[in-house]
C-alpha cells in the first residue's frame, strides 16, 4: 500500500561554509609542534608492542631462558 506513505518534507536550503579564521605564524608553529609531540608519543607506544596480526614478532635470539628451556 504505497499510496498511504506520508510524503517527506523538502530539505532546508544548504548554507555556505563559514570562512576559516586567520592563523598567525606563531600559532601555526605551535600547532606543528603539538602534532609532532603527539606523533612521538604514539610512535613510542607502538614500538613497545611485540605482537601483530601474525602473532608474536619476537626473534629466537630475543627469547629468554626459563627453568623449562627457551620460550
Amino acid at each position: 500500500m504505497g499510496f498511504l506513505k506520508p510524503k517527506t518534507p523538502p530539505l532546508p536550503p544548504v548554507q555556505a561554509a563559514p570562512e576559516a579564521p586567520e592563523v598567525s605564524d606563531e600559532e601555526k608553529e605551535q600547532i606543528r609542534k603539538d602534532k609532532a609531540a603527539v606523533e612521538r608519543r604514539r610512535k613510542g607506544r607502538r614500538s613497545t608492542i611485540l605482537t601483530g596480526p601474525l602473532g608474536i614478532q619476537e626473534d629466537q635470539e630475543d627469547a629468554t631462558n626459563t627453568l623449562l628451556g627457551k620460550e
